[in-house]
């Protein structure tokens, strides 16, 4: 009797650790659903995304059935041959089957050797420099904890958005670097996923990433690699403009900045001149710096601090307008740590530095109505 009891709890508890973990994995599964997945690589914008995408759909539906088949003769086995309440004999002991053995190494071999031969060439053409007389080259440095964009053949330097043409294959030519203290550097990897796949950004080293977009908008992207405090800040932009507008934006982009006329915009960049100019370059003026984000066209960005802020305000429907955030802007100029994990002091100093005993809050205003004429 009471061995009988002892059985039933047995039972009883795997019962309950059973329901458990299946309650856990549904939950998982319904949570994983709930994103709106802006960062998916299951919605591929152009051929260097969709053709990693139409190789991983082959090897699901390969795996997915396999999967079925080998669970489907673990659950038949399991209820076939389940032990009957009136079995207390141990059942005939069995060896192992050569055949079978042989069968059952042979066929997983044999599959996974026939995946290998359009993996490996995928990998070879995704790396392989495009043949198109099209073909655009940006450099990008990844600092910390934001990405510079540089147009060699266009005279223009960029930072968080990666503006790019409609259509047109683009390589990019990727490297890491802290300005002026190359030690400090760290590995960052670059990751838009609806373009392109991911690839590590490393200090000394030219990588290389092909990307192009089929449609004009605004894709998403981060670092995927963990870089320091504010890793998760780090975010990537890519912007692909239709001809048109892509011509307008180069056009744009080649300009000098505008010089203010006066009020507080003038006073502005009076204090930018003596207070930024040694991190920061903005064309057609003194500020030459090299350590902060190229800020000649700010305002042609919609974000700004490794996209993570917005640069302009928006309506009631989430919509950007056109008033530039100046308050944000001049919280950030006057103590951009106090918004953004940084190491701005130190031996091994990364980030921009607090102002606050340098400039007052009516100080950091005039300089973010400056930079908001930076467009």
């Amino acid at each position: 009797m009471l061995g009988t009891i002892r059985e039933r709890i047995r039972r009883r508890d795997r019962g309950t650790r059973l329901q458990s973990i299946a309650l856990l994995a549904v939950m998982a599964m319904v949570l994983g659903a709930c994103s709106n997945a802006p960062q998916s690589a299951m919605d591929p914008q152009g051929p260097y995304a969709q053709d990693p995408h139409d190789l991983i759909k082959v090897v699901f539906g390969l795996a997915a059935f396999i999967f079925v088949l080998v669970q489907g003769l673990i659950v038949y086995t399991v209820v076939k041959f389940r032990r009957k309440p009136e079995d207390d004999a141990l059942p005939v002991q069995t060896h192992g089957n050569t055949k079978l053995e042989v069968f059952w190494t042979a066929v997983p071999a044999l599959v996974l050797a026939v995946l290998a031969v359009p993996t490996v060439q995928m990998i070879f053409d995704l790396r392989a420099e495009p043949d198109s007389p099209d073909t655009m080259t940006v450099e990008v440095i990844g600092h910390r904890w934001w990405f510079e964009y540089r147009y060699p053949d266009l005279g223009i330097v960029t930072a968080n958005e990666l503006v790019i043409p409609v259509g047109r294959p683009v390589r990019l030519e990727m490297t890491s670097l802290e300005a002026g203290q190359a030690s400090n550097a760290v590995i960052h990897s670059f990751w838009i996923p609806a373009l392109a796949g991911k690839r590590d950004v490393v200090p000394g080293r030219i990588n290389t990433l092909n990307l192009q977009a089929d449609h004009a908008g605004r894709y998403l992207g981060q670092c995927a690699e963990f870089c320091g405090l504010s890793h998760a800040n780090m975010r990537a932009r890519a912007v692909a403009l239709d001809p048109a507008d892509w011509d307008l934006w180069v056009a744009g982009q080649q300009q000098p900045a505008a010089t203010p006329a006066g009020g507080a915009e003038a006073a502005g960049a009076a204090l930018f001149a003596n207070t930024c100019v040694a991190c920061h370059t903005i064309d057609g003026t003194n500020a030459a710096g090299i350590v902060g984000p190229d800020l000649t066209h700010l305002m042609s960005r919609r974000e700004f601090a490794g996209a993570i802020f917005d640069l302009y305000l928006r309506d009631e429907a989430g919509n950007f307008t056109n008033q530039p955030n100046l308050a944000l802007l001049a919280d950030w100029v006057r103590c951009a740590p106090d918004l953004k994990a940084m190491r701005p002091t130190g031996e091994n100093a990364v980030g921009m530095l607090c102002f606050e005993d340098v400039l007052s809050e009516a100080d950091a205003a005039n300089i973010a109505a400056y930079l908001a004429t930076l467009r």
